[in-house]
């Protein structure tokens, strides 16, 4: 038997806390008290449908633009992070304009908050009714991406106030472009998609929040979004280029959402006339009409997936939703994709910030009592501040059948991943 040294000893202790993902997390901020920290990057150099290379694969996430150099260490995801900030802008929803503070009025009157946004010789003005719990706060709280479809009772029991946005105030549903109100701010950004103008109001509100002070009777540090559907994937864009959101609940967010666009191009066959939602057939007022030139062969040209969509939430707090029963959902891709993206938290040791949950047998943005407890353990975790076990990695058998008859792994979309193990728990 090997002797074992009291240097050994030490030597051991040591690499034990370097590997710990409690250690980890010690070191990684939950939250950050700015929209966007990697702001000052430059952008990466961007190529056309004819110049890109066919990836097949969900590209790197660790891999930077343009590089053979890949993140190493946490330091480096804010770059790499900006990187694909800057590649959503470009390729698919338009720029999420900056606002400066000074640009920017707030006030608080009978629960409700009044922002105005004051650009280019315009204003802008958002309302938004917060509800409160009993008692005199700060309180953690939600915002719903239009509206929240999670059960109430799941964030009133907690004392979480909420609040929804109204996205008509920024732009509608079935935009106009040039004709929203946001255009009136913004008259060089015709071509948004929505998916960059809904998350900028979000994110106007969390500056009047800032604004108004204790008056909002809101912790600060421990904000959510959520969303359903259409408003799922604006709550997984807003959580995605906010940083001063701690919790991001995706529900059925779909294609365009947290399902990667190679992967869903590649069920799409199986489904016949019941076809998923894939590039080629998604709402275009949601997005650049220039999106469209990468759809159908073209996606697996796309410098990017949305699985570093849902990545770039890290190292805040992911939870993403979905409902095997709605086949446009492509939660076969959902499944992949948060596979793939959790990879980026798993890297810096705070696994325990991600999760997935696929389920069927119940109605569109109607959460089954089967997944309220892991939706539970997000919201006393990561808005509360509990010690409780975020380890959700679910998916129901449909999607394990459909993965098996479609042909598709999860491994032949990630092969940049040396080991993968316990993809999903039952």
């Amino acid at each position: 038997m090997r002797k074992i040294t009291k240097i050994g000893v030490v030597a051991a202790i040591a690499f034990a806390f370097a590997v710990s993902p409690l250690f980890a997390q010690k070191d990684i901020p939950l939250v950050y008290d700015q929209e966007f920290t990697g702001s000052e990057f430059l952008e990466p150099a961007y190529v056309t449908v004819d110049e890109a290379t066919e990836v097949t694969a969900l590209p790197n996430p660790f891999q930077f633009s343009n590089s053979k150099k890949q993140v190493k260490k946490f330091k480096d995801w804010e770059k790499r992070r900006a990187e694909i900030i800057r590649e959503l802008y470009h390729y698919e929803v338009g720029l999420k304009p900056e606002v400066a503070k000074e640009n920017i009025e707030a006030s608080i009157e009978n629960n409700t908050l009044t922002v105005k946004v004051n650009v280019n010789g315009e204003t802008l003005t958002l309302t938004a009714r917060i509800s409160y719990p009993e008692g005199d706060g700060p309180f953690p709280l939600m915002i719903g991406a239009s509206m929240i479809s999670l059960p109430q009772n799941l964030l009133r029991e907690r004392n979480i106030a909420t609040m929804n946005f109204n996205m008509n105030q920024v732009m509608a549903h079935q935009q106009r472009r040039g004709q929203e109100p946001i255009n009136k701010l913004y008259p060089e950004l015709v071509e948004n998609g929505a998916y960059a103008m809904w998350p900028w109001g979000i994110s106007r509100l969390i500056d009047g929040l800032e604004i108004v002070g204790e008056a909002s009777k809101i912790d600060m540090k421990h904000i959510g979004v959520t969303g359903c559907s259409y408003a799922g994937k604006m709550a997984l864009w807003s959580g995605a280029f906010d940083e001063r959101i701690a919790l991001t609940i995706a529900q059925e967010p779909g294609g365009g959402g947290a399902a990667a666009w190679r992967v869903s191009e590649l069920v799409d066959p199986f489904r016949g006339t019941q076809g998923v939602e894939k590039l080629g057939r998604t709402d275009n007022h949601w997005f650049k009409e220039s999106m469209w030139d990468w759809k159908n062969e073209n996606v697996t040209k796309l410098p990017y997936d949305h699985h570093e969509l849902c990545a770039l939430v890290c190292p805040r707090a992911l939870l993403v939703l979905g409902n095997t029963d709605f086949t446009w959902l492509s939660d076969e891709a959902g499944y992949v994709s948060s596979v793939a993206a959790r990879e980026v938290w798993k890297k810096f040791g705070i696994e325990d910030r991600m999760g997935y949950s696929i389920e069927g047998n119940h109605g569109h943005c109607q959460l089954p009592q089967s997944q309220y407890p892991e939706v539970e353990a997000f919201l006393d975790k990561f808005l509360l501040g509990k010690d409780v076990d975020t380890d959700v990695r679910h998916i129901n058998q449909a999607i394990k059948d459909n993965m098996t008859n479609f042909g598709i792994t999860v491994d032949q979309f990630i092969p940049w991943v040396d080991e993968i193990s316990g993809l999903a728990k039952d």
